[in-house]
């Protein structure tokens, strides 16, 4: 009786030195830091920011009084979440390699599938976070415009609206980050994320038997529907086909490559 009860004494302070596994939460806000905490991740962060205020003047200047609404305004806004996001959530990726974390990251989280959620939710949240910023500066122009009687368009900004300019968001993110996945090299990636689509667009438009095909792969034109007011099913069909090529299938290609890479 002796023995058992010191046996048992001696089990339980070890396995509670046992360090307990980080729950999602905290993955998320760790792969967070780590985007922000880069001197490339913040200039991204700033440039974003800085092209959604810079957006506002050409609006205000350049557009019709009556085209000057708050929605036009908000797409405006995120043109620099379209064209820098993306390279973020390569670089969230490629720069466990490159910058060799990935030793500590996976050594300290085994389950690699996790760590891929973490960072796909954490730029999700950074990217909810400059729609947010988008939807501030655009009211603060439109308003600017209203008081100088520069604008005179709707101030209507519905919901389904600014959805869909999260969703957009969220999609940029998510394509930056499967193309990082499907190559696991920062200048590769990105050169190919932007030729390879550009690419297609003008094989498109220059080819003639390409035009059908590219109506339902050519991302510049099918998300572009998305941020129309009335989105038909044949749209969101177009959009989900090309999202199928252009983002789940390089996904899929990077979650093998990176569940099977060696750390070292």
């Amino acid at each position: 009786m002796t023995a058992t009860t010191t046996a048992t004494a001696q089990a339980t302070p070890s396995a509670l030195t046992e360090p307990a596994r980080p729950s999602l939460a905290i993955l998320t806000a760790v792969e967070v830091r780590k985007m922000v905490d880069t001197r490339a991740g913040r200039w991204l962060l700033i440039l974003i920011g800085l092209t959604a205020v810079a957006m506002m003047p050409v609006i205000l200047f350049a557009a019709d009084k009556d085209d000057q609404s708050l929605m036009e305004f908000l797409s405006a806004s995120q043109i620099g979440v379209t064209l820098l996001l993306p390279v973020l959530g390569i670089l969230s990726i490629t720069s466990e390699w490159s910058q060799r974390t990935a030793l500590s990251t996976f050594c300290l989280t085994p389950e690699r599938h996790r760590v891929v959620i973490a960072k796909l939710a954490g730029g999700s949240a950074l990217a909810a976070v400059f729609v947010a910023v988008g939807t501030v500066t655009a009211v603060l122009a439109r308003t600017v415009g209203a008081v100088t009687g520069q604008s005179g368009g709707s101030w209507d900004l519905p919901i389904s609206g600014l959805g869909k300019m999260l969703l957009l968001a969220v999609i940029a993110l998510l394509s930056g980050a499967a193309f990082g996945m499907a190559f696991m090299n920062s200048p590769l990636a990105i050169v190919l994320y932007f030729v390879l689509p550009t690419v297609w667009t003008t094989l498109g438009q220059m080819v003639h038997w390409l035009k059908g095909p590219a109506g339902w792969l050519d991302t510049n034109r099918t998300l572009s529907a998305i941020g129309d007011a009335n989105v038909s099913a044949g749209e969101w069909a177009r959009a989900g086909t090309s999202l199928l090529v252009w983002l789940l299938i390089p996904m899929v290609i990077g979650l093998i490559r990176l569940s099977r890479r060696e750390v070292k």
